[in-house]
């Protein structure tokens, strides 16, 4: 019958919308400063950790192993997050695909549960040692 109109929800999601820190003009070159220095501080005192570790041959034990891994897994936990979080500040894009949420959401708990279950074997292997 032509007169029955059926009710068909055609709304999509195709990105999120994400809140922003401050919306103050002013204060987004300090804030993409203040988080590009923190993130860059991160990541090169976790490599240097890395390298340190696999280059001196006293430090290949176990406890510097489990700390090696830590330093890679931190390094991935906050590459999830933080460098969308730079390039959203500079750009003044506050979107997100559906695709790139799900995706950032699960590294950031892949990580993130690698970074407790290296911290637990690390302090069962301290644990063992004492």
């Amino acid at each position: 019958c032509p007169n029955i109109i059926e009710a068909i929800n055609v709304t999509d999601i195709l990105e999120f919308h994400l809140l922003s820190l401050s919306a103050d003009p002013e204060l987004q070159p300090v804030l993409f400063g203040l988080f590009l220095t923190m993130y860059l501080i991160t990541v090169f005192g976790n490599l240097l950790i890395v390298l340190a570790v696999s280059f001196d041959s006293n430090l290949h034990t176990p406890m510097y192993f489990f700390l090696s891994n830590l330093s890679l897994a931190d390094i991935c936990f906050t590459s999830t997050t933080v460098p969308k979080m730079i390039v959203n500040i500079q750009t003044h894009n506050r979107t997100i695909s559906f695709e790139g949420c799900l995706t950032q959401m699960s590294l950031f708990l892949i990580f993130g549960c690698m970074d407790d279950l290296l911290l637990t074997v690390m302090a069962c292997d301290c644990f063992v040692a004492i």
